[in-house]
């Protein structure tokens, strides 16, 4: 039993200590791209240590699945597991373990559910706000127009494209440059398939609300999709046409008053595009890579270590 509970204390510690050490950080804002490959990773990393320790807890209790996972496992390896050893916690502990599992895959698919109603929604609220001409194909548009008296802009996912919604009230705000970063900001989103990282965070932060990281995950998530974003629009616009397409489309909103408002994070990523803090060094990044990367294998090489022992002592 000392494999499965190792790595259930091996995740428990990401669990606990990942979201202290990333918040506190100073770099996620200045690399988010960096930030939420390090978020996925560490996140991998936990999710790994609970379906790796539920299939040996299951091979430990029922023979039929230690066959299938020790198949092709050479003489000696599962003799090294001690899986008879586990004793009567081995069968609660799987079928805990195989639940989460279920319980997971149940939130994300009532995520990704709920996203495809809610796009469903504004597409029928689109067609009803502006209808089709006859002979008109709406999907090989990028920009969709329409009368507003509140300057929004959003993508919506129609068709083989996204398309790019833009009220008259934020065209009569934003200029060419302007425009231009608003579509880039939404491509950016659309190209990095931010609303895949959005429904996973959720159905995992929804599904285990007592788990930190899984919390923590969502809320970054949330931010550093954004800030990639911006970024992606200020290279192609940028940094002064970007932060005052955010201004213009935001004040509106109280956003910059001093009352917090759900989008209270506008006004501190109009200031991160206008004082850019340095970037990484291209060494530091790469290191960050390579460790994050490394994270996932922890509990692989935890779990393979009883097996490596016996074939290397032959």
């Amino acid at each position: 039993m000392m494999v499965p509970l190792a790595l259930l204390v091996l995740g428990g510690l990401a669990a606990s200590m990942a979201p202290r050490v990333l918040t506190r950080a100073d770099w996620p804002d200045r690399e988010p791209v960096l930030a939420l490959w390090v978020w996925q990773c560490v996140v991998a990393g936990v999710l790994l240590c609970c379906a790796l320790a539920m299939a040996l807890s299951a091979a430990a209790a029922w023979e039929a699945v230690r066959g299938n996972v020790f198949a092709p496992a050479p003489h000696g390896v599962m003799e090294a597991y001690a899986l008879t050893a586990y004793g009567p916690w081995a069968a609660p502990l799987a079928v805990a373990l195989a639940s989460g599992a279920v319980w997971t895959a149940a939130m994300l698919t009532r995520e990704i559910r709920d996203a495809r109603a809610r796009r469903r929604r504004r597409r029928a609220e689109l067609l009803v706000r502006s209808p089709r001409l006859p002979g008109e194909d709406r999907g090989a548009e990028r920009l969709v127009v329409l009368e507003g008296d509140h300057p929004e802009a959003w993508l919506l996912r129609a068709g083989t494209a996204p398309q790019l919604v833009i009220t008259t009230a934020a065209l009569r705000r934003l200029n060419d440059s302007q425009l231009d970063a608003v579509l880039a900001h939404e491509q950016g989103h659309a190209r990095a398939r931010h609303d895949w990282l959005l429904h996973c965070s959720a159905a995992l932060a929804n599904g285990f609300p007592q788990v930190p990281v899984f919390a923590a995950f969502r809320d970054q998530v949330h931010h550093l999709v954004e800030l990639a974003a911006d970024d992606s629009a200020s290279r192609r616009s940028g940094r002064l046409a970007t932060a005052l397409a955010l201004v213009e489309l935001n004040e509106d909103r109280g956003v910059f008053g001093p009352c917090p408002t759900p989008l209270s994070h506008v006004p501190d990523r109009v200031l991160r595009l206008l004082a850019p803090a340095p970037r990484l060094t291209t060494g530091r990044r790469l290191r960050l890579t390579a460790v994050a990367a490394l994270v996932p294998f922890v509990p692989v090489l935890v779990t393979f270590v009883p097996g490596l022992s016996v074939l290397g002592a032959r």
